[in-house]
């Protein structure tokens, strides 16, 4: 199990006027192991024992399903390297970065002050930590709060 931690984020000012909220995180890599993603809102000390309740900050979550890693040459699992122009017409590389979205609304409802931070607990497949490494699971770019009202 390891955990992500957000810088803290600004909430609305106004929050009777949201009727939802989401978390947005962008540059998903999804190139190491599969894992679950579970979100808290305002709880460091979060783990994979942690009730999975808006008491505890538990906001939703997410799964990753991951490539495990990369059995090619040099570069083959680098999306960045890949040459693209207005006429190709290829898919994406498998390896770009994902955007995953959580609706936060009800666990962002009993946060108080003007700021979060979101805690993410990575939870791997029994039997599969070993493949984690000692790095972080969950790497994204940046993690950002929506909300609608």
């Amino acid at each position: 199990m390891k955990r992500f931690q957000s810088e803290p984020l600004d909430l609305p000012t106004d929050r009777a006027d949201v009727k939802r909220a989401d978390l947005i995180f962008y540059g998903v890599d999804h190139s190491g192991p599969t894992y679950e993603a579970r979100v808290f809102l305002d709880n460091p000390r979060a783990n994979s024992e942690t009730p999975r309740t808006v008491e505890e900050g538990y906001a939703g979550s997410f799964t990753v399903f991951g490539h495990g890693g990369c059995f090619g040459g040099d570069n083959h699992c680098a999306p960045v390297d890949r040459h693209s122009d207005e006429f190709d017409r290829r898919p994406p590389h498998p390896l770009t970065p994902q955007t995953v979205a959580v609706t936060v609304t009800d666990a962002l409802a009993r946060i108080q002050g003007e700021q979060v931070k979101v805690h993410v607990v990575t939870v791997l497949p029994a039997g599969m930590e070993k493949f984690s490494g000692s790095t972080e699971v969950l790497a994204c770019e940046r993690v950002r709060l929506a909300t609608y009202a």
